[in-house]
């Protein structure tokens, strides 16, 4: 297994983005995109992605802007939903050529639908993993959530989340995460934390983050990418323990090729608690593309570009950096 961590800077800021490829195995032509989630980070997605590399995939993981990694936005920024999509679509340029599947989990699969939606002919294949958006939220929320922002971004501290110790931190993860096995979290620590440069320890995220963004989550936006998404999509839930929005059967509805698949003791941070079913099931899933398949997604990717131009455009009022920060 070939495991390496680069340096892209896409849109001005730098992603580190980690690769996994097996040298031994016959390539399948299919890049995998592996999108994380909230105060996640690309590396931890390795028990997953190792065996997807295994079966001739080349998979890529980013650590998305301020998380792991990757470069922070600079003062007087902001991390806003259609920066991560920027940056998504620029590395999908560089590092996926050809054929492309996406894997989204939680606040990446929102990533994933408006990228898929807004370039439907790109995706292969798309799968999201309790990956469907946030609850709905109405523009009743909009003055609050105005205001908490302002109040929040006033008074931001953006040093580092110092942390005890390494014990320190996996306790902190098993609190959040009680039903990922100690062990496994002992070897997600190392990947969330970083070694500060006058030493110490600190989560690898921005503090930034952690603040209310000022854009509310519009449902009926989100739809439209849904509707828009023209590949084969694989939906994946944990059980009883993972995380679904109210609506999620309705948001569903709006895919036009989907599938589902539960994993009822997985619970929402499936590529930690159940990686191997999780790979399997993915596995199975992208050895279902072809070539063929995406010859197929070219002409409707054509289409869309000449045709429906508009529908794809990211203009801020559709999208929402509320999906990744405290609903």
């Amino acid at each position: 297994m070939r495991r390496t961590s680069e340096s892209w800077k896409p849109n001005g800021l730098e992603l580190c983005v980690h690769r996994f490829r097996d040298d031994a195995a016959r390539p399948s032509g299919l890049t995998l995109l592996l999108l994380h989630g909230f105060l996640d980070a690309g590396s931890t997605w390795d028990l997953v992605a190792e065996p997807l590399a295994r079966a001739g995939h080349d998979v890529i993981a980013p650590d998305l802007r301020g998380f792991g990694r990757s470069g922070r936005v600079g003062a007087g920024g902001y991390y806003y939903f259609p920066d991560y999509i920027a940056d998504v679509a620029a590395l999908v340029d560089a590092l996926a050529p050809a054929r492309l599947g996406v894997v989204g989990h939680s606040m990446g699969g929102a990533v994933a639908v408006y990228y898929a939606g807004a370039s439907p002919g790109r995706v292969e294949r798309l799968a999201l993993l309790e990956g469907l958006g946030p609850p709905a939220r109405g523009p009743d929320v909009a003055v609050a959530r105005m205001e908490t922002w302002l109040r929040e971004m006033k008074g931001l501290d953006r040093a580092p989340r110092r942390l005890a110790s390494m014990q320190d931190a996996i306790a902190r993860l098993a609190a959040h995460h009680p039903r990922v096995p100690l062990d496994v979290l002992a070897t997600r620590a190392p990947l969330l934390t970083r070694e500060e440069p006058g030493g110490g320890l600190a989560w690898a995220y921005d503090p930034m983050h952690r603040t209310t963004s000022p854009l509310w989550f519009q449902a009926e936006a989100f739809a439209a990418f849904l509707e828009r998404i023209a590949c084969p999509t694989l939906v994946v839930s944990g059980g009883p323990t993972g995380w679904r929005p109210p609506d999620e059967a309705a948001r569903v509805a709006k895919l036009a090729r989907a599938e589902h698949v539960d994993l009822p003791d997985a619970g929402h941070m499936m590529h930690w608690s159940a990686a191997a079913e999780l790979s399997e099931r993915l596995g199975e899933f992208f050895a279902r593309g072809s070539a063929g398949d995406a010859a197929g997604q070219g002409s409707g990717e054509a289409e869309a570009r000449t045709g429906t131009a508009g529908a794809a455009a990211a203009d801020g009022t559709g999208l929402t950096g509320g999906a990744n920060k405290r609903a």
